[in-house]
């Protein structure tokens, strides 16, 4: 049996919850969460020590302690990707596979560095939204694709990663700059390519369900709807992350979407008017 530890900003989220369960399943009772560490405790929510007492995993006293013990670690905190650079620090420096929860880094200045520490010192490390792993995406077979429209529920800062990152697996890193179209209830974003392909996110809400429109550079036409097993295919690439060490996100795919939502961010200042990427 191998051990992952929890690296958290609190414990007592959706994330933290879901996950040791499935991983358990997805990886045949040979991995299990047993240890955890949070940051701190926030109103209205289960105290760290008390979430632990209630999923049975060890609560220990720093991300460092969580490293020692662990074989793996997954650095937590999904809503506060502020924290990710510091919760990461001791695992980045582990050598030890490590998984790290989307949004990744807040700006791709930050998402460089955190790579750049886990490889001085040879750590194996991904993040990933979980939509990149719904079947309607990877089960596409389709040449280039020169234009795509996603929809989604969610708020700009939490949720467009889910947009972006199968904008990015499906169409590539080449991204050149970004237009902010939304209003104040409904973000939108237009993502420029170096050659003239284009891409849309649109986010309308809880009830809006994941979905494309796509169409590919000799005319072909596709429209999706999201409704397979994402997180379980997700938790299934994670299970193999850890026994293979292998990541399943190109770099330079991870940091083009740090700079996507980081440009996008600064792009809603601006409405209507292109911001190029550095």
């Amino acid at each position: 049996m191998k051990n992952i530890g929890f690296i958290d900003y609190f414990l007592d989220e959706w994330h933290a919850e879901k996950y040791p369960a499935w991983i358990e399943a997805a990886s045949g009772n040979r991995m299990k969460v047993a240890y955890a560490y949070g940051k701190t405790n926030v109103e209205g929510k289960l105290t760290n020590a008390a979430w632990c007492e209630k999923k049975g995993i060890q609560l220990l006293e720093s991300a460092e302690a969580v490293v020692e013990r662990s074989d793996y670690l997954i650095v937590l905190s999904p809503d506060h990707a502020e924290h990710h650079e510091e919760l990461s620090q001791a695992a980045l420096r582990s050598g030890k596979p490590t998984y790290i929860d989307k949004t990744f880094a807040p700006d791709r200045a930050a998402a460089a560095r955190m790579f750049e520490l886990a490889e001085k010192h040879g750590t194996p490390m991904y993040s990933t939204s979980a939509l990149r792993f719904a079947a309607e995406y990877t089960g596409l077979q389709l040449e280039e694709i020169e234009s795509v429209c996603t929809l989604g529920p969610g708020r700009f800062e939490t949720y467009a990663i889910h947009q972006v990152e199968p904008i990015v697996a499906l169409m590539g890193a080449d991204v050149k700059r970004v237009m902010w179209t939304g209003t104040p209830n409904t973000p939108s974003l237009i993502i420029g390519y170096a050659d003239g392909r284009q891409a849309t996110l649109h986010q309308y809400g809880g009830d809006c369900p994941f979905s494309m429109a796509l169409k590919t550079v000799s005319g072909q036409s596709q429209y999706l709807k999201v409704e397979s097993n994402f997180f379980g295919a997700f938790i299934d690439n994670l299970v193999h992350f850890f026994e293979s060490g292998k990541p399943a996100v190109p770099k330079d795919q991870t940091l083009a979407i740090a700079a996507i939502l980081e440009y996008g961010r600064k792009a809603a200042e601006t409405p209507f008017q292109w911001l190029e990427l550095p």
